[in-house]
């Protein structure tokens, strides 16, 4: 079997190029002037790709890869990718970085959720809580690697790049999963921007003594106008920058703060209040909604999109356990049963005036890192909803971004709040819970070919995650109504 195309054809392709069929795993390109996307019927083996025949495409037998491979005197290149980035106007190939992707998941992660974390988990003691927290973290990266395996899988079906969870909630659970998938979505992302703004426009009203208007159109502009405007490589720079000064100001901050710890504080334990603060922990885990954009930057290459993941999460566990000690070492554990709330951030401000400037150029590093992830999900998800093609009409997206949430923020952001636990306990787990483990099995399972996975442990793993974010989610409904 052997299929050829022109180079010259390559001038109308648009950023991602493929061939459609099943991901081969190994790819060999002889003398490449140019790279170009594969994903090849299920008995490819090997892509050749020789550009003195007119750039023609050619099937090799499992002998034939291995006489290919052992010979040392040609140049060739080895990748696991599904696709190849192209650059529009040069046509050079504009691999999607690992690092930056890593950065890219961690700071969308760490945002103001980790703020709070001390304030739901004071009444269950340090170690019942990191245990919790581990546990969340581990729910959580096996959700986002769900969700990465259903868009690899979908987009190697549509032979397109940049597919959003609209479109793999189509594609494995119909309308109905469609559905439920825009409203949480959308609901979720315009609920914690309205709280980024809210919260970051308070904290610079603060320090630069202008009207809340302006601090809250200044930072929707300065990040919004650098998630438009700017180049992957630009934002993941940008990004990995945020994170650097993150860790250096909570470092600053724990060090500060850590003067006043109590070590037996810390081996306090409430098991029983552990699962309230669950909701709350696995909003300050959120970053699925930048996966698509992951897979998408780094081709599909699921080996990179894992480590990325794994990766980019575990800098926030490691943050959030840290921060947890410090802050829960300082305060007593409440007694059972006790009304008294004491805000920990309130209490740090009062013992320690060094403490309440770090406390607020930290929460505004988190928030801004969180933004950039969550309007760069968000944009992408509202395109593929509007159904608009690469180029086509790349402003409404990023308005309809922007825009609502700096109006809401505006108007009264405490009304917001009440919404916001709403959104973490039942919009979280919901669609970065029972979503990803419902489109998995559908995927998996209702199709006749293999597909490629990330998570194992087949139907248990699955129905596990799947069973876990219900409990949760009724558990907290009784909760809410006084019947638990």
């Amino acid at each position: 079997m052997l299929s050829s195309f022109s180079v010259s054809s390559l001038a109308h392709i648009r950023k991602s190029s493929f061939l459609h069929g099943n991901p081969t795993r190994i790819t060999k390109v002889k003398n490449p002037s140019f790279s170009v996307g594969i994903s090849g019927a299920a008995n490819f083996n090997h892509l050749f790709i020789d550009y003195s025949l007119g750039a023609s495409v050619k099937c090799f037998s499992q002998e034939e890869k291995q006489q290919l491979l052992q010979q040392d005197d040609e140049e060739v290149y080895i990748f696991q990718r599904l696709f190849s980035n192209l650059n529009q106007a040069t046509l050079k190939w504009e691999p999607g970085s690992l690092s930056s992707s890593i950065f890219l998941v961690a700071g969308t992660t760490i945002g103001a959720g980790i703020l709070a974390i001390p304030a739901v988990t004071q009444e269950s003691g340090f170690l019942a809580s990191a245990v919790t927290c581990i546990l969340c973290w581990i729910f959580m990266v096996t959700t986002g690697l769900l969700i990465a395996e259903v868009n690899v899988n979908t987009m190697r079906e549509l032979g397109s790049g940049g597919v959003s969870l609209v479109s793999m909630a189509m594609r494995t659970l119909g309308n109905a999963g469609v559905q439920v998938t825009c409203w949480s979505y959308i609901f979720i992302h315009y609920a914690l921007l309205v709280a980024y703004v809210a919260r970051s426009s308070e904290i610079l009203t603060n320090f630069l003594g202008i009207p809340i208007w302006e601090t809250a159109t200044l930072f929707s502009i300065l990040f919004g106008g650098l998630c438009y405007f700017g180049s992957q490589g630009i934002i993941g720079a940008v990004n990995g920058a945020l994170v650097i000064c993150i860790i250096a100001s909570f470092a600053a901050l724990v060090v500060v703060a850590s003067g006043g710890l109590h070590w037996d504080f810390l081996l306090k334990a409430n098991l029983e209040a552990a699962p309230r603060s669950i909701p709350i922990i696995a909003l300050s885990f959120v970053y699925q909604n930048v996966v698509p954009v992951l897979c998408t930057n780094l081709e599909g290459d699921l080996s990179k999109v894992r480590t990325a993941i794994v990766g980019g999460t575990a800098i926030p566990l490691g943050l959030f356990l840290i921060w947890n000690a410090v802050i829960l070492g300082i305060i007593p554990t409440p007694e059972m049963g006790s009304d008294t709330f004491v805000d920990p951030l309130q209490l740090l401000r009062s013992t320690n005036e060094v403490v309440g400037p770090i406390v607020d150029v930290f929460s505004v590093l988190a928030i801004a890192t969180s933004y950039i992830g969550f309007v760069l999900g968000l944009s992408d998800f509202l395109a593929d909803l509007l159904k608009l093609e690469n180029g086509e009409n790349r402003a409404l997206p990023y308005v309809l971004t922007l825009v609502p949430p700096l109006i809401l923020s505006l108007l009264d952001p405490e009304i917001f709040f009440k919404a916001l636990d709403f959104a973490g306990t039942y919009g979280v787990l919901v669609l970065f819970g029972i979503l990803p483990a419902a489109m998995s099995w559908s995927d998996r399972y209702s199709g006749s070919s293999e597909t490629p996975t990330l998570v194992p442990g087949g139907k248990v793993t699955l129905s596990l995650v799947m069973a876990g974010s219900a409990l949760v989610i009724l558990t907290q409904i009784l909760d809410n109504f006084g019947l638990h």
